[in-house]
């Protein structure tokens, strides 16, 4: 069983920056690929950015117009999301996902793809 932990959300003001962790315990994750979703209350969970396992690749939602990174250290935490210039858009709960893959540069953008979650970090975005 993988337990996905997130931390680094919290109150910025707009045009800010906040770093995201995702850790993870019960089984290294060398071998998955991982994911970022974000959801704003009374709105569907969506997708933020993704890294394959060999962190040779990522993809990221139109949205982020090149604020984001993401990255990932399978030696420490299995994914980080550098967030810089944070609007009054940005702000919900982000959950790091992760789904084993056999495909080191298989990039993966559904919510259902996914087969552990973490249990989200909130942002908050102050104008």
């Amino acid at each position: 069983q993988v337990q996905l932990v997130e931390s680094g959300g919290g109150l910025v003001q707009a045009g800010g920056s906040l770093r995201l962790s995702c850790t993870a315990s019960g089984r290294i994750l060398s071998n998955y690929a991982m994911g970022w979703f974000r959801q704003a209350p009374g709105k569907e969970r969506e997708f933020v950015a993704t890294i394959t396992w060999s962190g040779g690749s990522t993809a990221y939602a139109d949205y982020v117009n090149g604020r984001f990174t993401m990255s990932r250290d399978n030696a420490k935490n299995p994914a980080y999301l550098q967030m810089n210039n944070l609007n009054p858009e940005d702000p919900a709960f982000y959950y790091c996902a992760a789904k084993g893959s056999t495909a080191s540069q298989a990039i993966y953008l559904k919510r259902f793809d996914y087969t552990y979650w973490g249990q989200g970090t909130r942002v908050t975005v102050s104008s």
